[in-house]
């Protein structure tokens, strides 16, 4: 029987949405950068760690020597060693840039709104949410819930920077249902105000920040937050390497206690029903898969999808848009979009009824199996093309990306064996996995835009 990565994960877990479910919010004293230090913050900002190449890492290094780039994701060099690496120059610069006063710590508990404008699919939309402190709670607990799957290399690597700086530099993306309208409230706390952060970002999106500090709202918002659940959108490892730095100090200082703050981690809580809650699919690139396998690929998918073709003819670009467009359109079909090496056309395949019943009924709960992740990572990589679980740990083999047309194009221009274009996962999905105590494949979902790294961090030692 084939073993499903779902069950195999250690951090699934059975929520039980009874009694005693709460999440805790705790407003808290920020560290963010000194405006009368630092005029412009969009020099100094950043995406988060995980979205960033190499080649962006320098763009941000060369932008401003005090980019919180340094201190999140910092450069190899040459001569790295257990004692002098990236992980020690962060906390160097962290230290360095408080003693400068480049960085400063808000004097008031606080909680900082934010707003993000944004286009995507050629529509502006704006999103709220909400920078505090959340208690940390194992996954068991049903309170904070994850949906997917992460890999223990990046975990490791984040719990080294931890241990070296003590402070959350990027917050953990989170949602949680609001139709009390707790955000709203918000909105209103900072009605006619100017926001402390004002920026435009190099896509230009335009991000707002306001701090709010007046115990009346605090207490509101703690109150109203005590008795949601927080699904994880984005920053599982960061969630996962948090609960581990604490099991760490737990075993390993005899100073800490409950009132530690590393009991607590920096999250970005956004409502599940605010209208500028965008997810984007990410698309899987395939690179150094055997000709043979390729070869047979087309003629082994018929047996289990629908196959319609766009041949290019004269017009690549105008066959890639028909072909995107009929994807999009297949909402009652679970419906995949292919690129083939050496192939003058795209594929659309559809799946045929019954087909993961059938072939993984026994192995892969039904709310899984309806994932079109699941069926590419399933029937397509494990049994069409043969891939095993731990090929498909290879960076290598599968990249991803977030633009189908770059997707397409890495096959098209040669560059790639083949690419596999999704539709987005509903919210409701998320959802759903997530309360049933499942996990997706890595990178199934793309909530967009990422939240900002640099607008507030969190000490994580004690006053």
């Amino acid at each position: 029987m084939l073993k499903s990565w779902f069950i195999l994960n250690p951090f699934n877990h059975q929520t039980n949405p009874g009694k005693g479910v709460m999440a805790q919010i705790v407003p808290f004293r920020g560290i963010v950068y000194n405006k009368e230090k630092i005029q412009e913050i969009a020099q100094v900002v950043s995406p988060p760690y995980d979205v960033i190449s190499e080649e962006k890492r320098q763009v941000l290094y060369d932008r401003h020597d005090r980019n919180v780039v340094r201190l999140d994701f910092g450069k190899p060099e040459e001569g790295d060693s257990e004692t002098s690496n990236s992980h020690t120059r962060a906390a160097a610069y962290f230290k360095a840039w408080q003693n400068e006063g480049v960085l400063v710590r808000d004097d008031k508990p606080t909680l900082y709104l934010t707003s993000v404008t944004f286009s995507a699919d050629g529509i502006e939309a704006t999103r709220y949410g909400l920078i505090c402190q959340v208690a940390l709670e194992p996954f068991d607990k049903g309170i904070i819930l994850p949906h997917e799957q992460t890999f223990s290399k990046v975990k490791s690597e984040r719990l080294g920077l931890l241990k070296t700086c003590r402070a959350n530099f990027s917050q953990i993306f989170s949602i949680y249902s609001d139709q009390e309208g707790i955000l709203d409230t918000l909105k209103k706390a900072v009605a006619g105000k100017t926001p402390d952060i004002d920026l435009v970002d190099d896509v230009n999106e335009r991000h707002l920040l306001w701090k709010i500090t007046d115990p009346a709202v605090l207490d509101y918002v703690v109150e109203k937050m005590a008795d949601k659940k927080l699904y994880i959108a984005d920053g599982h490892h960061r969630y996962e390497t948090a609960l581990n730095y604490r099991a760490h100090l737990a075993e390993t200082d005899s100073t800490f206690s409950p009132a530690h703050p590393a009991n607590n981690v920096i999250m970005y809580l956004s409502s599940m029903e605010d209208p500028g809650l965008v997810i984007l699919p990410t698309h899987r690139v395939l690179n150094h898969v055997e000709p043979e396998a390729l070869d047979r690929f087309l003629g082994r998918a018929a047996e289990s999808f629908h196959i319609e073709t766009f041949a290019f003819g004269s017009d690549e670009k105008g066959a890639f848009d028909n072909f995107k467009a009929r994807l999009k359109a297949s909402t009652d079909t679970l419906s995949i979009g292919v690129a083939l090496k050496n192939h003058d056309a795209y594929y659309l395949f559809s799946l045929k009824p019954g087909v993961m019943d059938e072939k993984f009924g026994s192995s892969i709960p039904a709310a899984l199996r309806a994932l079109d992740v699941t069926v590419l990572t399933h029937l397509i990589f494990i049994e069409l093309l043969g891939f095993s679980s731990d090929a498909m740990d290879q960076e290598k083999l599968i990249t991803y990306s977030e633009s189908d047309r770059h997707a397409a194009e890495a096959v098209t221009g040669g560059d790639a064996d083949a690419a596999f274009i999704l539709n987005s996962t509903r919210i409701e999905q998320v959802k759903d996995i997530a309360e049933s105590g499942m996990t997706m494949p890595r990178k199934t979902t793309f909530f967009y835009p990422k939240a900002l790294t640099g607008l507030v961090i969190n000490s994580l030692i004690p006053d």
